[in-house]
């Protein structure tokens, strides 16, 4: 019985070749974009899944209290984990120190390249669970060890074994490869560390400073990640080391208000966000949104079936009653339209895997990803068989349970009307299909907008042309003055300088300053950017009062410059030349600059100082001369560092680029979001241009009698249009509200934001009508330029 039903089902699709383009077409397109975007979800929350003990790892963090806003770091005192091993350690199986990603120059031979890496503790490869390919996973214990990645293990030996070898790192240390271990996955908070090097050279070669400093708790600088016992309960263990850092910080800092606690690994990706103090979110609102968008997308294109099956209810009236006069039961109509339905969904979703497979790449580059589809899964095939039941039933319910309650002998009298209350529920699906259209256009726009509105935010200094260069290396610091001025001399550089920290973002902050007037209540997280000399006339930040640091001044070195954040801040109204205490030592400000963009563009900018040192900063800034081709200037300065650092690879970024990069989330989202809007826009004019063919052809000798009559062709486009607009202009009033408040909900997390102006509501409205209006003319003018003779004609 079900092979007979699929048969029929089969005659009945090729009999339709239109009808049959149009479903399985907008059934593939929908099946296609849920399918990429039900890729996108699961490679998002099955982000560090890799790792066997995913459940029982966290990271430790802190929340301190400045002014009554709390903040929240990633960095920790260094003796934070040595605290939690020896005075909380029946809690974890395992507490391991690390560094951070850092870019360092690794070589072996003649071969140096510039690789990302973490320095940990010797437990640290086990934690973040490595599968070893050779060697030993506890290489670290060793002091001089590193592990590296089967990739890096590759560019730099080859098919040769690494295990026993001699790696160098930024010509600092020899370190013996005791170990390589598979490439972990990309969708992991690990997944691009070439090398994992012992924690004692990060010590030894880096951070050595941490031994001398007066207050080694005042210095958060490390990450700590722990691994909880079998029996331990993550909330409980937080809670207990709450008070792990308060408890050894000096008096005087106490005021910050430190907690300790436990950010678990299942919240390191989509739950990254705190606020006040509170875990807000973050990217799980992209898995929401794009959740979402996939299933509207998917009931568009079961709208479309639904809407034309019931519009071609007349032809399959006949046959309808024919069935039930022979004897079919009702049962059996609903199972051979549901196979009916089953069919198109299964045509559709075989479409829809190759056309997955072919816009994967686009996909992936737009998202930042490297996904493929699980070919050998049989998760996969499994989960495809229960979309292609779930939406065929669902595509063909309506038309399965409407179409088999015809009654008999209405329909082989000849007087079976649908009449006007049956095209109903299809208006209503026009209207469902165009609103959802809508808020996807307007959301877009939206997206877009604010972005565009973040990037023209003046940044206090000039992006173009300025080059930041990680220095791993001393010797451009130890021949600064004689390569800054063989690159002036070449006329490839204005100038260069260095830097503690990227311009584009901010690595130190400090709390301990004193100043005139300071409520002694008051606490302070300022950021602190230590800069050569040239740092300013480099960047080409914009002063508001007083002078740039000098080298003609002895003094500078115990000064400070100011942005206008932090002189308001401060309250001084005439900033320059007073005294402001740091740690105790006096520092005087003699310059106030222009805000500068370092951190988020959609934030406020936080209160900051800048201060002079002429010792080995790290970051190596360098304005290129816009009177020299970029292409020739890189090349002089690349020729110009191979011989003062031959060690040092010349690896540099655009800081526009950077600074780009600080878009990306919502860049990604607006890129998606048009794909995804263009698509659910072209499966809805799919379905209204078979609803508007399907009306024109229902209507045939009503327009020859309209055309005998005198009706021009204007009249009958009119006529076939209207009601389509109508159907469009309510889909409007009921999307613009619903945009509104989504948009608006949206721009809520951003400080600086654009507005929601009201053309962005105009330009959605008018293109949708103009999209309707287009894809109904064609249908409508064909039938109003038909002959009458022609559609006169009897049956």
């Amino acid at each position: 019985m079900i092979r007979n039903y699929f048969k029929i089902a089969w005659r009945n699709l090729k009999k339709s070749k239109g009808y049959t383009f149009i479903n399985v077409g907008g059934l593939a397109t929908g099946m296609a974009v849920a399918l990429l975007i039900g890729l996108w979800i699961w490679d998002e929350v099955s982000f560090d899944k890799y790792n066997r003990n995913y459940n029982r790892i966290a990271q430790v963090m802190q929340h301190q209290t400045f002014n009554g806003e709390v903040a929240t770091w990633q960095t920790t005192p260094y003796y934070l984990g040595d605290v939690l091993r020896d005075q909380y350690g029946d809690n974890f199986k395992q507490v391991i120190k690390s560094s951070w990603d850092l870019y360092k120059v690794l070589a072996v031979g003649e071969k140096k390249l510039r690789k990302v890496g973490r320095f940990m503790e010797a437990g640290g490869p086990e934690l973040i669970d490595l599968r070893m390919k050779s060697g030993v996973r506890d290489g670290l214990k060793d002091r001089a060890s590193v592990l590296l990645s089967a990739s890096a293990a590759a560019t730099y030996f080859g098919n040769d074994n690494p295990v026993g070898k001699i790696v160098r790192i930024d010509n600092k240390a020899s370190l013996i490869v005791k170990g390589v271990y598979e490439d972990l996955p990309d969708n992991s908070l690990f997944g691009n560390l070439d090398f994992i090097a012992s924690w004692d050279v990060h010590i030894d070669k880096y951070m050595s400073w941490i031994k001398t400093v007066p207050d080694p708790w005042g210095s958060n600088a490390f990450l700590v990640f722990v691994r909880l016992a079998d029996h331990a309960d993550l909330n409980k263990v937080s809670a207990r080391i709450a008070n792990a850092k308060l408890d050894n910080v000096r008096t005087e800092d106490k005021r910050f208000k430190p907690v300790v606690f436990l950010h678990p690994m299942s919240k390191w990706h989509l739950r990254q966000e705190f606020r006040n103090g509170i875990n807000t979110g973050g990217r799980i609102q992209f898995v929401w949104l794009f959740g979402v968008i996939g299933i509207a997308v998917l009931l568009l294109a079961c709208i479309n079936f639904m809407n034309l099956s019931t519009a071609r209810s007349e032809k399959r009236a006949r046959e309808v009653g024919i069935r039930k006069a022979v004897g079919s039961f009702r049962q059996q109509l609903i199972w051979q339209f549901f196979c009916e339905s089953i069919l198109v969904v299964a045509i559709g979703f075989i479409i829809a895997v190759v056309l997955a497979q072919l816009a994967l790449p686009f996909f992936n580059s737009i998202a930042s990803k490297k996904m493929t589809l699980p070919w050998g899964s049989p998760f996969f095939w499994l989960t495809g068989i229960v979309v292609v039941l779930v939406t065929g039933f669902i595509a063909g319910s309506y038309p399965a349970f409407y179409l088999s309650s015809f009654q008999p002998v209405r329909v082989l009298k000849g007087t079976f009307r649908t009449g006007r209350n049956a095209a109903l529920p299809r208006k209503i699906l026009v209207v469902l299909q165009f609103s959802v259209s809508l808020v996807l256009i307007i959301g877009t726009i939206v997206v877009f907008r604010q972005v565009n509105f973040a990037r023209n935010r003046p940044v206090g200094y000039t992006r173009e042309g300025l080059l930041s260069v990680e220095l791993g290396l001393t010797d451009i610091h130890d021949h600064f003055d004689a390569i800054r001025s063989e690159l002036k001399n070449a006329g490839a550089i204005i100038d260069m300088a260095e830097a503690s920290t990227p311009v584009t973002t901010v690595w130190q902050t400090n709390g301990d300053l004193r100043w005139k007037g300071k409520d002694p209540a008051m606490t302070v997280d300022m950021p602190t950017q230590t800069v050569s000399p040239e740092y300013g006339q480099t960047i080409g930040w914009q002063f508001v009062a007083g002078r740039n640091f000098s080298t003609d001044y002895g003094s500078d070195s115990t000064s400070f410059i100011l942005n206008e954040s932090a002189v308001r801040l401060m309250g001084l109204k005439d900033p320059v030349g007073e005294t402001i205490y740091w740690d105790g030592h006096p520092f005087t400000v003699v310059g106030v600059i222009k805000d500068l963009v370092a951190e988020s563009p959609y934030d406020p900018i936080r209160p900051s100082m800048y201060v002079m040192n002429k010792q080995f900063l790290g970051i190596l800034n360098i304005r290129i001369n816009p009177a020299m081709s970029t292409h020739e200037a890189l090349s002089k300065i690349a020729e110009v560092f191979r011989k003062y650092s031959p060690e040092q690879p010349f690896d540099y970024q655009f800081v526009d680029v950077q600074y780009a990069s600080k878009f990306g989330n919502e860049v990604r989202i607006g890129q998606l979001t048009t794909v995804f809007s263009i698509l659910a826009i072209l499966i809805s004019c799919l379905g209204l241009f078979g609803m508007a063919a399907y009306m024109a052809e229902q209507r045939t000798k009503e327009i020859g009698v309209r055309k005998v009559m005198g009706a021009s062709v204007f009249n009958l486009w009119a006529m076939l249009s209207k009601d389509f607009l109508l159907l469009t202009g309510l889909a409007l009033v009921i999307a613009v509200p619903l945009a509104y408040y989504a948009m608006h909900t949206w721009l809520q997390q951003y400080s600086y934001r654009s507005d929601l102006a009201w053309w962005i509501f105009l330009v959605a409205g008018v293109g949708i009508l103009l999209v309707t209006l287009l894809t109904v003319s064609f249908q409508s003018i064909k039938a109003a330029l038909m002959n009458p003779v022609k559609s006169l004609r009897a049956d």
